[in-house]
């Protein structure tokens, strides 16, 4: 009789065990599978996309970090300009006549515009010129060749992830300045619309110079196969970048040329262009069609002097060349699309030739 109770009462707590035991265990590896379904869900990188961000980190980190303290700052700056302008009584009011009082905000626009302008140098240097030159250097080249993963996808990654911070970084702080911008835009004393300061760091022309810059430094690199070298030569290269697209950025628009003849000294003789427009050229019109220069009996010493000797060149009128602000979009995705088949070509060039030389 106690035999079979203490039978049963073992039989009855080891039932009773194993039913919390499998009660714990269920909840346990349901709690576990929630957790691991939801850590699954969560984008993170993985393979050659999280090697590639981790050996790089420091400089997207910067590059997106510094991105966002300058779009702040932008903020603040366009926040304090409005106030001042409604305050002011801007646009009923010309700014011409604030005097003083506006050159902080000015001082601030020039500033600003001034180290964007910087921008595509500095990635160009620090980061697409050591991008893969010190892979080469340093001989992780040789490693990735000798892993299961392709040169063409490490290469490509790299590239890859490269490009979308710039394009990112250089997209958002273009958006951000252009607003800043834009309740003066019309204000050639503020911002010359043809002047780098203002063409060169709004619209497409920032993310498109600073691609073809950072992939240029890259090839560069490639080639030299030597990061301090290759950050050497990359420099020289933006800056000449930056000289030779300033001297070609007016000749991205449409001229337009306007004629008069009625004279070159009455009141109203010269012909009007719109405002902000960047006048190109002027020159005195002869009635035969020919152009001579403005300085034309500039020797005359009394006016009617100087109308007798127009009167002898056959002088009738004024001819001006100008380019107005409204090409300034077009002429920018004009330059842009050059530049970004520049790019295309240096990264054609990469992937042909320079990934035989990532070994």
């Amino acid at each position: 009789m106690s035999t079979f109770t203490r039978s049963s009462t073992s039989t009855s707590t080891g039932s009773t065990s194993d039913g919390k035991n499998g009660t714990m265990n269920g909840t346990t590896d349901g709690a576990l599978n929630a957790t691991t379904t939801e850590a699954n869900r969560r984008p993170r990188l993985s393979g050659m996309t999280w090697l590639v961000w981790r050996q790089h980190r420091a400089a997207f980190w910067t590059i997106l970090a510094a991105t966002a303290l300058s779009v702040a700052w932008i903020v603040y700056q366009r926040g304090q300009l409005v106030d001042f302008l409604d305050d002011y009584g801007y646009p009923g009011k010309s700014l011409d006549e604030a005097g003083g009082k506006f050159q902080q905000y000015d001082d601030a626009f020039s500033f600003v515009a001034m180290g964007l302008q910087v921008i595509p140098i500095l990635l160009g240097v620090f980061l697409g010129a050591p991008l893969i030159a010190g892979d080469l250097e340093n001989g992780t080249a040789k490693l990735v060749a000798a892993q299961s993963m392709s040169r063409t996808r490490w290469l490509a990654t790299k590239l890859a992830l490269a490009g979308l911070v710039v394009v990112v970084s250089t997209g958002v702080l273009s958006v951000v300045f252009g607003w800043w911008w834009n309740p003066v835009k019309s204000e050639v004393t503020v911002l010359d619309w043809t002047s780098g300061e203002a063409f060169n760091t709004t619209g497409p022309v920032p993310v498109a110079l600073t691609l073809f810059s950072v992939f240029g430094g890259v090839a560069i690199g490639v080639v030299l196969r030597r990061t301090l070298t290759a950050m050497v030569v990359t420099f020289g290269f933006t800056v000449v970048l930056q000289l030779v697209w300033g001297y070609l950025l007016m000749s991205l628009g449409n001229v337009i040329t306007v004629t008069t003849n009625k004279g070159v000294m009455g009141e109203s003789a010269f012909p009007p262009i719109p405002k902000s427009a960047y006048q190109i050229d002027e020159s005195y019109l002869t009635s035969g069609g020919d152009l001579l220069g403005w300085s034309t009996c500039s020797g005359s010493h009394t006016d009617a002097a100087r109308q007798l000797c127009l009167d002898k060149a056959d002088v009738v009128g004024w001819s001006v060349d100008y380019l107005p602000m409204s090409q300034m979009n077009g002429m920018q995705w004009f330059g842009a699309s050059i530049l970004f088949a520049l790019t295309a070509g240096v990264v054609a060039f990469l992937f042909f030739w320079g990934r035989k030389r990532l070994v």
